[in-house]
């Protein structure tokens, strides 16, 4: 990580993720109008093919019962669009850690991506007013592969770390 950049470590899934950035957010209220927060992880490929670095153009929140609750007449928002995404790659974020087939099928029609965080953090930036870009290194094909995340982690990292050295460059 280069200095004088901060540097906050969420914790896995969506509650630990909006819990600590909102925190960070509301201490840090000063920033300049042109802040950005950049979220860098991992992320399971939902389809066969996908590898490498992506930074998502939409993200959404996939294990919530968002049909359900709009035919109760709740306005429910379970996708957000992240501006300067490169590719059209949709990520979709959930506390369901996805290592089986039959569950990455059903994602993939909907996202290429799955990661835990990426839409808490894209939320909590959004309702703080500032502005989000999410940076994924696909890890494993979030099937039974992925149950090796924490022997590949270090790999995606060093990878995530030099993206973020070019970016800040």
């Amino acid at each position: 990580m280069p200095s004088g950049i901060p540097q906050l470590i969420t914790g896995i899934g969506k509650v630990a993720a909006a819990a600590s950035v909102a925190s960070w957010l509301a201490g840090h209220e000063d920033h300049p109008a042109d802040f950005e927060l950049v979220n860098i992880g991992t992320a399971g490929a939902l389809r066969d093919g996908y590898e490498g670095l992506h930074l998502p153009s939409a993200v959404i929140n996939h294990d919530m019962s968002t049909e359900v609750l709009q035919e109760m007449g709740f306005a429910v928002t379970d996708e957000l669009t992240i501006e300067g995404g490169d590719d059209g790659t949709v990520l979709a974020t959930g506390d369901t850690f996805v290592a089986d087939a039959a569950h990455r099928d059903l994602l993939a029609v909907r996202a290429a991506l799955v990661d835990m965080e990426g839409f808490a953090v894209a939320w909590a930036a959004r309702a703080a007013g500032v502005g989000i870009r999410l940076v994924k290194h696909v890890s494993d094909n979030a099937d039974s592969s992925a149950l090796s995340w924490p022997e590949v982690v270090d790999a995606s990292a060093r990878v995530l770390g030099d993206w973020l050295a070019d970016y800040l460059a």
